[in-house]
């Protein structure tokens, strides 16, 4: 018996930031990184809510891959407020940041707030997903947290939002989408529903990604891309990830490598091993490689059978990198190579164990994740 549901009420196009009116709190609590705050971009969540009579405190210590410290923080600042409403403004940090929060926060006991979750950027589609991400550094390690409870109860998908951010943002966040949907589509858990939405998502990403990248101002292909990372993001929280983020989880946390990025760097070498093309063919990777298949030739792709659908999708993942202007490799990000083989031992480790990795669609052993970070690092 497969399920599937949707708790967040989606709010999108332009001027759906205007659905902040229509709540009713006494107090709020917004999350978000300084930037916002110097932008200004905090005013369009605060100002709104002061005009309904809610206080709002803003709490703007979020950093890019959040960590167990400015978690902590963050929950020490919620339990001095004690709000009845909880905003995330921002990219994935932000979003991720204040959803771990309110899991320490309403696990002491305290009363969960109404939770609204305004995306920034078109990446993670964390405003309606039950994960979040946080990091240790002193460990170098990525914990993935997975709880219904932390799912916000409305999501603002703004494109006006986004018209800022830079190219290369947007071409990492634009992968990570791209990834989601992947990852979603090949999942064992994967349904009709989460399908539907996977392609989708995978079809807006190639429609408008690469012209973004060149003119980030277009407001109408900002908002497809927006719709894109929702979609992709409901789909993988119904069908789950694998592999590729288990991956990027560990390297991101060991080498601070940007999630998006990573994942794009992986991603090649990933669909080679799931679909069985890297000497371990196996009836999980025959059934990997039809679904990868499938999505090429729903691009349009040259796929008379499914090794050379799978070869087609792999082909056009690279094409793709390449406008997007990504390195080559893991090593055209600057990571040494005596730098990666000493972590390379821990950095497997740490895949494997990746609460992710467990729900990828062929099964992996340490020296086979190993095998494709030294792929991927020498790159396409």
């Amino acid at each position: 018996m497969n399920t599937f549901s949707l708790k967040t009420k989606v709010y999108t196009g332009p001027g759906s930031l205007e659905a902040l009116r229509n709540l009713s709190a006494r107090s709020a609590f917004l999350v978000c990184d300084p930037f916002m705050v110097r932008s200004k971009m905090a005013d369009l969540v605060s100002g709104p809510l002061g005009e309904r009579g809610i206080s709002c405190r803003v709490f703007s210590e979020v950093v890019p891959d959040p960590t167990v410290q400015a978690v902590a923080k963050g929950v020490k600042a919620i339990g001095e407020v004690l709000p009845d409403l909880v905003v995330a403004l921002g990219g994935g940090s932000a979003i991720d940041t204040a959803k771990a929060v309110l899991k320490i926060y309403t696990g002491g006991g305290q009363a969960r707030p109404f939770f609204v979750a305004i995306p920034t950027t078109s990446g993670t589609g964390s405003e309606v997903t039950a994960f979040s991400v946080v990091s240790d550094p002193g460990k170098a390690v990525k914990y993935p947290l997975v709880d219904e409870e932390m799912l916000p109860n409305i999501a603002i998908l703004d494109p006006a939002l986004t018209l800022s951010v830079p190219a290369a943002v947007t071409a990492d966040t634009g992968m990570d989408v791209f990834t989601h949907a992947l990852e979603a589509y090949v999942s064992p858990q994967a349904t009709d529903f989460t399908d539907a939405l996977a392609q989708k998502a995978i079809t807006l990403v190639c429609q408008n990604l690469p012209q973004l990248y060149r003119d980030g101002k277009d407001e109408c292909r900002r908002e497809r891309l927006h719709n894109a990372s929702c979609m992709a993001g409901i789909a993988f929280n119904e069908a789950s990830l694998g592999l590729n983020h288990g991956m990027a989880h560990a390297l991101g946390g060991r080498f601070h490598i940007p999630h998006g990025r990573s994942n794009a760097l992986l991603l090649p070498d990933v669909i080679s091993y799931n679909a069985g093309l890297m000497g371990n063919e196996c009836p999980e990777s025959l059934r990997a490689r039809a679904r990868y298949a499938e999505l090429a030739k729903m691009l349009g792709l040259p796929a008379a059978n499914p090794l050379a659908g799978a070869y087609n999708l792999i082909g056009t993942v690279r094409g793709l990198l390449d406008t997007l202007s990504f390195p080559k490799g893991i090593a055209g990000t600057g990571l040494g190579r005596q730098e990666f083989e000493e972590g390379l031992p821990d950095l497997s480790r740490a895949a494997l164990e990746d609460r992710c990795t467990g729900a990828n669609p062929v099964p992996v052993a340490l020296e086979q994740i190993e095998a494709i970070y030294r792929r991927a690092y020498r790159g396409r």
